[in-house]
């Protein structure tokens, strides 16, 4: 399999290919493909500045995908034991949440699963 690479002066050259790509073809492939991606977890850190009804809807804002009593159950965790993991899921939108959570005030963190 050939690739196409840019060479300094900007003109398109020929590289010869050690690993053939292989683009998934079905949804099977696909859902294989994306549960073999590594996951990352977003942590929720406890502190002293934001009150836990503001938790609460931060997380609800951040997190769409979070219920009520999930956001609920997840301000008390950090707040009671001083962490909590928010969600499990793949690195960008990991680091989507945990940004989206420091916006808000609040002190968050990535780390693989």
């Amino acid at each position: 399999m050939w690739v196409f690479a840019r060479s300094r002066d900007m003109r398109v050259s020929q590289v010869k290919s050690t690993q053939p790509v292989v683009l998934p073809r079905t949804e099977e492939e696909v859902r294989e493909l994306l549960l073999s991606l590594p996951r990352y977890r977003v942590l929720l850190y406890n502190d002293d500045h934001n009150d836990m009804d503001y938790v609460v809807l931060a997380l609800l804002r951040t997190v769409a995908s979070l219920s009520e009593d999930e956001a609920i159950r997840i301000m008390l965790q950090a707040h009671l034991f001083g962490m909590a993991q928010v969600i499990v899921c793949l690195k960008e939108p990991a680091e989507h949440y945990r940004e989206g959570l420091e916006q808000r005030g609040l002190t968050s963190t990535i780390e693989p699963v």
